[in-house]
C-alpha cells in the first residue's frame, strides 16, 4: 500500500494527514522508503542506510559525531542540523531520563510512532509531533533556510515593549496606588500594629498622607503584604476572572505561599487601554499562579539534585556539606550560602522559583518574625564559615536565600563580616603552605537579590554605607569582585522607585549584575534585549538567561531551549562587545554606569550583552550544550545535554557525562501561547531549526582575577562513590 493509499484510515484527524503528505512531499525518497518497507524494523534499516550516504557526502557532519568539539560545531552549516538530528532520531531509541519527576527510562523511537500513526493507523502522536517533523525534513532539504534578522528589525521589536519609565505608565500606577492605600488604611486600623498605627482623631487626608510616607518605608510593605486572594482581587479593582480566583483558593488549599506586597502589587496594570494589554504580562505571569504549579505542588522534586543532601554523604556533585540547607554547592569554586535569617524569604513568591521544592517543604517560608535569627546563629555562623575556610578550591561564595538583603542590614553586616574575617584566615594560612599545596583565596563575594525589584525602597543610605565599608575591607584582604546580582525579568520593573534603587547601589562600588528567568512571556521577540538596554542606562550588566526548569509545575511558563537559542543567536548578537578587556574596563571603574555608557557608544551598540543563555540541569551544571534526540508522541522534545567544559567541574561529571531531558511542551504549543499575548507567528520563523547548540564561552568581566598563588590539586569537602546508578523504573511516554 503506497503512502496515498494510506491516507483514509476512518478515524484519524484530517489535520494529521495533510502534516504527513506535506512530510512525503518535501522528503519523496522519505516516502519511498516508506511505501517500499514491509514491516518497521525494514523502514527502519532503509533509513539507517539513507542516513549513512547522507553522512559520506557531508564532512562537516561526520566530523562534527565524530569529535564534539567546538571547532566542529562551529563548521556546521544551517541543513547540517537537521542531519545530526536525523542521525540521532535512530541512534537515542532509549534514553535514561535525569529529571526525578519523571519515569527514568524512555523508549524514544521517533520514527516507529510515525510508522503506527502511518501505516497502521495509531493515532498516538499529535499535530505537535508532526509539525516537528516536517520542520526537521525541510530543513535537511534545503527549503527552510537560515536568515538573521537586521539590526534595524531587532530594534523595532525592542520598541514594541513598554517600560515603567514612560509617563502613560507612571500615571497607571499612580492609580493603582491610590486605590491600593485606600484599601491599606482600612487594614491599618484593624491590623493592631504598634509600629504603623494612626493617632487618634486623624482625618482621612492625614491618614492617606500617613501612609504615603510608609510607602517609602520596605518594612511597610511587608509588614502589609497581601496573604489572601480576596484581598489582592480588591486591591486590582476586582479584575481577576473566576478562573485564576478559583485557582488561587485552590493554591491556598494545597498550602502554596501567598505574598504580593503592595508596592509591586501597584506595578500591575488594571484593565489598560488596548495597546497595554500585555504589557505587564511577564509581571503578572510571575506572580500569578499557573494551573501547572497548583497541580505539581506537593509532589515537586528538587531540580537540583545536588540540593538533596544526607548527612554524611555527599550530594549528587560529590561535595559534602555541613547541613541540608545552609549550604549548595555543584562547582569547585564557588558555593551558595543562605543564612539563618531573614535572607530565608523574599520580598515576594515567584511562580518559577528554583526553589520552590524548598517552600513545598517549609524551609523558605513567609513568617518573617520566625525567620529572624536566635541566639545561637553566630555560633553557627561561625561553624559554617570553616567550611569555606578550610577548602582547598572555594573562592566564590554567593550569598542568596531567599533574599539576601531581606536580611536586616545590622545582620547582612554580621555575615559579611563573618565571610571577611574567614578569609582573612584562609590568606594568613596559605602563608605557612608550600606553592602547589596551597588552598583557593576568597575572590569574590556576590549577593543574590530581588529587592530592588520588588522592594527598591529597601536600597537606603544604611546599606549603601555597609556594602562601601564592606568593600573597601575587602580589598586590603586582595578580595577583587564585588558583585550584587538582581533578578529582572521585565522592563516594565524598571519604575522610577526601581531606577533610583539602581543608581544607589552603583554608588556603592559593587558591581550590580542581572539574572533574568526566560519565562514565555519573557522569551517574546524583542524583550529580553529591550530589559538589557534598560538594564545598561544604570549600569546594569546583564549576567544569565536561564531556561525555566522544574518541567512540570512550570509548564506554562517554560519557553523551549530553542527558542533560548534562536534568542541568543539572532538578538543578543548585537549587543556583544569585542573589547578584550571588557573585565578591566567594567569591573574595575568606580563608576558602572558611564562605563557602561562609554563602552556602548565605542562601539556602537545598541545595548551590551555580557550574559550568557543558559540551562541549569538537574545534575551538575549549567549548559546550553544540546542536540534534540527525540519527540515524544504530544511533539515535546527530547534533548541530550553535555557539560559546560569551558568551566572547571566536579569530577562528578566524568558519571553523567550526557543528561537527557524532556521538554514540557513542544514548541507549537509555545507558539500558540504567544500567539495569544499578540505576537506574530512570522516573527519565528526558524525556531525549529535550532535543535542543538553550544555553550557560549563566558563574558571576560566574569573571569576570576589571575590567580598569584599556586593551588592544590586536592579536593577537600568531596568524595564520591564511582558506581553505576540503578535504573529503578521502565516506562514511555
Amino acid at each position: 500500500m503506497s503512502y496515498k493509499e494510506n491516507l483514509n484510515f476512518p478515524s484519524i484527524d484530517v489535520q494529521l494527514r495533510k502534516l504527513q503528505t506535506e512530510i512525503f512531499l518535501i522528503c519523496p525518497h522519505f516516502a519511498r522508503l516508506f511505501d517500499l518497507a514491509s514491516d518497521y524494523k525494514e523502514f527502519r534499516e532503509s533509513l539507517r542506510k539513507w542516513r549513512d550516504e547522507l553522512l559520506e557526502k557531508n564532512h562537516r557532519v561526520r566530523e562534527y559525531l565524530h569529535t564534539e568539539s567546538c571547532g566542529s560545531f562551529e563548521k556546521l552549516q544551517w541543513q547540517d542540523y537537521a542531519l545530526v538530528r536525523l542521525h540521532d532520531y535512530l541512534e537515542y531509541v532509549d534514553v535514561d531520563i535525569q529529571e526525578e519527576s519523571r519515569i527514568t527510562h524512555l523508549k524514544n523511537d521517533v520514527f516507529y510512532l510515525f510508522w503506527l500513526f502511518a501505516k497502521k493507523g495509531e493515532q498516538l502522536i499529535n499535530k505537535d509531533f508532526l509539525i516537528d517533523l516536517l520542520e526537521m525534513f525541510k530543513q535537511l532539504k534545503s527549503a527552510q533556510t537560515f536568515e538573521r534578522p537586521s539590526q534595524v528589525k531587532i530594534k523595532e521589536w525592542m520598541q514594541r515593549h513598554p517600560d515603567g519609565l514612560q509617563k502613560e505608565i507612571i500615571n497607571l500606577r499612580e492609580a493603582n496606588k491610590k486605590r491600593i492605600i485606600n484599601i491599606l488604611i482600612r487594614e491599618i486600623e484593624n491590623s493592631g500594629s504598634r509600629r504603623y498605627a494612626f493617632a487618634e482623631n486623624m482625618g482621612f487626608e492625614a491618614k492617606y498622607k500617613q501612609v504615603e510616607q510608609w510607602w517609602k518605608d520596605y518594612r511597610f510593605h511587608l509588614r502589609f503584604a497581601v496573604r489572601e486572594p480576596e484581598l489582592l482581587n480588591e486591591m486590582l479593582d476586582y479584575s481577576l476572572d473566576d478562573r485564576q480566583m478559583g485557582l488561587f483558593r485552590k493554591a491556598r488549599q494545597k498550602g502554596i505561599p501567598f505574598f504580593i506586597n503592595p508596592y509591586y502589587l501597584s506595578l500591575i496594570l488594571v484593565n489598560p487601554p488596548a495597546h497595554l494589554r500585555y504589557a505587564d504580562k511577564t509581571l503578572r505571569d510571575y506572580i500569578f499562579y499557573s494551573e501547572d504549579l497548583v497541580r505539581e505542588f506537593g509532589n515537586i522534586k528538587a531540580w537540583e539534585k545536588e540540593d538533596k543532601v544526607e548527612e554524611g554523604r555527599p550530594n549528587a556533585a560529590g561535595w559534602l556539606l555541613p547541613n541540608d540547607h545552609n549550604i549548595h554547592r555543584r562547582y569547585p569554586e564557588v558555593a551558595i550560602f543562605i543564612p539563618d535569617s531573614m535572607g530565608r524569604a523574599c520580598g515576594g513568591l515567584c511562580v518559577s522559583c528554583q526553589r520552590m521544592y524548598d517552600f513545598q517543604r517549609g524551609n523558605l517560608n513567609f513568617n518573617l518574625e520566625k525567620l529572624k535569627p536566635n541566639q545561637s546563629w553566630p555560633q553557627r555562623l561561625g561553624k559554617l564559615m570553616q567550611y569555606f575556610e578550610f577548602d582547598s578550591h572555594l573562592k566564590d561564595i554567593l550569598i542568596t536565600g531567599g533574599d539576601s538583603l531581606m536580611s536586616s542590614t545590622r545582620s547582612l553586616r554580621q555575615i559579611l563580616d563573618a565571610v571577611l574575617e574567614m578569609a582573612k584566615r584562609k590568606k594568613e594560612a596559605n602563608l605557612a603552605r608550600k606553592q602547589g599545596g596551597k588552598y583557593a583565596e576568597i575572590r569574590r563575594i556576590r549577593l543574590g537579590t530581588r529587592l530592588p525589584v520588588y522592594l527598591p525602597q529597601r536600597i537606603d543610605k544604611e546599606l549603601i554605607d555597609m556594602l562601601v565599608d564592606v568593600r573597601q575591607r575587602g580589598l586590603e584582604l586582595g578580595i577583587r569582585d564585588f558583585v550584587i546580582q538582581v533578578h529582572f525579568e521585565s522592563p516594565m520593573e524598571i519604575s522610577p522607585e526601581a531606577a533610583a534603587a539602581l543608581q544607589t547601589l552603583n554608588s556603592s562600588g559593587w558591581l550590580v549584575v542581572n539574572q533574568q528567568v526566560f519565562t514565555a512571556a519573557a522569551s517574546r521577540r524583542g524583550y529580553a534585549v529591550r530589559l538589557r538596554q534598560m538594564l545598561n542606562r544604570f549600569g546594569v550588566i546583564p549576567y544569565y538567561t536561564f531556561t525555566v526548569k522544574g518541567f512540570r509545575e512550570n509548564r506554562y511558563n517554560f519557553a523551549p531551549n530553542a527558542r533560548s537559542v534562536q534568542e541568543m543567536n539572532e538578538e543578543k548578537v548585537f549587543g556583544k562587545a569585542s573589547l578584550p578587556q571588557l573585565r578591566e574596563y567594567l569591573m574595575d571603574s568606580e563608576d558602572h554606569t558611564r562605563a557602561v555608557e562609554q563602552l556602548m557608544e565605542e562601539e556602537d551598540l545598541p545595548f551590551l550583552a555580557t550574559d550568557r543563555n543558559v540551562f541549569n540541569m538537574p545534575a551538575v551544571g549549567k549548559s546550553m550544550s544540546f542536540r534534540v534526540v527525540g519527540l515524544t508522541a504530544k511533539g515535546a522534545r527530547i534533548l541530550m545535554f553535555r557539560h559546560d567544559h569551558t568551566r572547571p567541574h566536579s569530577p562528578a561529571v566524568k558519571l553523567k557525562e550526557r543528561v537527557f531531558l524532556v521538554e514540557s511542551k513542544s514548541i507549537a504549543a509555545y507558539l500558540r501561547q504567544l500567539e495569544k499575548m499578540g505576537e506574530n507567528m512570522d516573527d519565528y520563523k526558524g525556531i525549529y531549526g535550532y535543535s542543538m547548540a553550544l555553550t557560549e564561552k563566558r563574558s571576560p568581566i566574569f573571569e576570576y582575577p589571575d590567580e598569584e598563588i599556586e593551588i592544590s590539586d586536592k579536593l577537600t569537602n568531596f568524595y564520591i562513590e564511582e558506581k553505576p546508578v540503578d535504573i529503578e523504573n521502565k516506562g514511555e511516554i
